[in-house]
């Protein structure tokens, strides 16, 4: 481009001269103003098409400060800018519910943000139900306890981590984590209670525990705990399409899903008034207590891992890294994809990632997300 401007700028001076001898002062000035005026464009234009040549790669590895350009409230968990300023830059709440027929009607979690689902004991399944606004989190029931496969999950978002009770095996491996956990036994902060019309009705105790999330914010700061995000996690949680999108998956249409845990299903059936699926358990609809709503999932995840029985109570072992033969399934908008998932090796920080079959980092819809990690060829799509 510079040797073909140097030309350009030769000729125009030879026949600025040429004209020069010919017709005189204005004929001169008439040529010079003419030739600027080019050079000014040339440059202008090489300058545009230099910015839009760089520009991918000015936003490259800065998806936080182009997201917060953009969205100032977005919550990183969902891509929708809904959070309250208060909870912008500030970490999520993982809340551990109890998820077994004894147990319905869960409240509080008609509002979460993401919801996993993964087998326990017995393969009955629990939910770890993520708020992306730590100053937004209801009152959740009824609240369980821990299981060593959802912190590995919840790490990779920074967030508290709310449950109820614990298996003892798994004490060294969650002081290992180092995560701020929120512990019903031994919490004396009020954030837990009984449900005291729980209690009337007949439930048995352990379906009666809840956690008071509208306490939280007073607790986290009488008690001095960190809520900024780590710099590391102040992006979104995933790769999301653009705000007006809704993107079908690049595979079959999909208006049902089954999934099979063992003692019990899950179920999903799309709304395409709403464009949501709409989540039953055993084939019943499943309602938040408070709200009187179905929970509704924009985005359906199924992520076939390994999970097998490792003592003689029936705790598992989960495979929560995935890998590039890990095998998934992306539900939304009235399709279904084969994709692949993982986290890294040994790293329980690390993003959850989602790929399709050629290994590109999958984009998924905004809105709330269900996320079941599940025993392999256990689901169906129709």
């Amino acid at each position: 481009m510079k040797l073909k401007r140097v030309m350009l700028t030769a000729a125009a001076l030879m026949l600025i001269g040429s004209m020069a001898g010919c017709g005189g002062k204005k004929t001169e000035e008439a040529a010079d103003s003419k030739a600027a005026v080019q050079k000014e464009k040339d440059e202008t234009k090489q300058t545009k098409k230099t910015e839009k040549e760089e520009e991918p790669a000015a936003l490259e590895g800065k998806p936080v400060e182009a997201d917060k350009e953009a969205f100032g409230n977005e919550n990183l968990l969902t891509g929708v800018a809904d959070l309250t300023d208060a909870a912008i830059g500030k970490r999520p709440v993982a809340v551990m519910v109890n998820n077994v027929e004894a147990a319905m009607p869960q409240y509080g979690v008609a509002e979460a943000d993401i919801i996993f689902e993964i087998p326990v004991e017995g393969d009955k399944t629990r939910f770890m139900a993520m708020y992306g606004d730590y100053t937004q989190v209801p009152q959740v029931c009824s609240v369980r306890s821990c299981r060593a496969y959802f912190p590995a999950f919840s790490q990779g978002f920074d967030a508290f981590y709310v449950n109820w009770g614990i298996d003892d095996s798994m004490e060294d491996y969650l002081d290992a984590l180092n995560m701020d956990q929120i512990e019903g036994i031994t919490n004396t902060g009020g954030l837990f209670g009984r449900d005291q019309d729980r209690l009337n009705s007949g439930y048995a105790l352990e379906h009666t525990g809840y956690f008071d999330g509208t306490r939280l914010v007073s607790y986290l700061e009488s008690e001095g705990i960190r809520t900024d995000l780590a710099e590391d996690k102040k992006g979104a949680a995933f790769s999301f399409n653009g705000a007006e999108e809704q993107v079908k998956p690049a595979g079959s249409d999909c208006t049902d899903v089954n999934i099979d845990f063992g003692s019990q299903t899950a179920q999903f059936v799309y709304d395409a008034e709403n464009k949501v699926y709409l989540k039953k358990m055993n084939k019943n609809p499943q309602i938040d207590g408070k709200t009187g709503t179905q929970l509704a999932f924009t985005n359906v995840f199924i992520l076939e891992t390994d999970i097998s029985v490792r003592d003689d109570i029936g705790h598992k072992d989960v495979n929560w890294e995935g890998g590039d033969s890990y095998i998934g399934y992306y539900v939304s908008n009235g399709g279904v994809q084969k994709i692949h998932w993982s986290k890294e090796p040994n790293n329980e920080n690390s993003y959850l990632k989602f790929y399709d079959e050629s290994g590109k980092e999958l984009k998924i819809n905004r809105g709330k997300s269900y996320i079941a990690v599940n025993y392999k060829n256990q689901a169906q799509f129709s």
